[in-house]
């Protein structure tokens, strides 16, 4: 038709996600050197940044999930509800964490994720990132830093069920939590937002909601911390630490490359 001009539709390109100040790859940078590439790689393989409201599953007890989702911003919980509807928290997710370790890596999730705050995540399939590792291995690399770190953590939280007592397992969860979102630049040296309730505390300590308000109270009675909503922030933290026996590890860096091929290693060795 003369004179008229057809609107083409303007197709946008698809979002990246931008690394910048973000906790995952700054999580990963305390393991191990990234470059421009391998960012770009890592960019690649994420399917796209997900948007999850507060009190949402992301992942089911029971149920196969088959994703690798990094927490951009917000918290979540991982946990295990019992036939008697008791829950327990057996891990906090901060930013920085991956939801799907190590819910992915098995055949189905054996406990629940959900979020406990409104959450941005950047989702990938776990083939994709095992295509990645395959590609790039200093990738796997940090995913077995990052395991063990996880299996560190899990080694803590049994002492704290079965020999620390209750203001221990408080205070330390206190220092655990702030050392956690330190390390991806979410905390300043003696504080941090904990923008989640006494229930999902009480729930992850082992203790009641009235016996955790009591154990909080003794703390601020004490001099060692002030709450003022959802801040925490540390008056004394060095007397925190010596009562609650905590001890920050810090993961020593992957090993560099020493330019040889494994089987040239393997020669060498033998």
């Amino acid at each position: 038709m003369h004179g008229l001009v057809r609107a083409i539709p303007k197709i946008e390109p698809k979002a990246q996600p931008c690394w910048c100040d973000d906790p995952f790859v700054a999580r990963l940078k305390a393991h191990v050197d990234l470059g421009s590439a391998d960012l770009h790689s890592l960019r690649a393989v994420i399917e796209n940044d997900h948007a999850v409201k507060k009190r949402r599953d992301l992942v089911i007890d029971g149920y196969q999930y088959r994703k690798l989702s990094f927490i951009k911003e917000g918290f979540a919980a991982r946990y295990k509800l019992l036939r008697n509807g008791k829950r327990q928290v057996v891990n906090v997710l901060v930013p920085g964490d991956v939801v799907g370790v190590p819910s992915s890596f098995l055949d189905r999730a054996t406990f629940s994720v959900t979020a406990i705050t409104d959450m941005k995540l950047q989702v990938c399939s776990l083939d994709d990132f095992v295509a990645l590792c395959h590609r790039r291995p200093k990738f796997s690399l940090a995913l077995c830093w990052i395991a063990v770190q996880e299996a560190a953590s899990y080694a803590e939280r049994v002492v704290d069920m079965g020999r620390r007592t209750s203001i221990e397992r408080v205070a330390r969860f206190l220092l655990d939590v702030h050392s956690r979102l330190a390390m991806v630049g979410r905390a300043t040296e003696s504080g941090f937002d904990l923008p989640f309730s006494q229930e999902l505390m009480s729930d992850a300590l082992g203790l009641s909601v009235p016996h955790l308000n009591r154990m909080l109270t003794k703390l601020r009675a004490d001099g060692l911390i002030t709450i003022d909503g959802h801040r925490v922030e540390f008056i004394d933290q060095n007397a925190l630490a010596m009562l609650s026996h905590f001890q920050p590890f810090k993961l020593t860096q992957v090993p560099p490359a020493t330019g040889l091929e494994p089987s040239v290693l393997l020669r060498h060795q033998t």
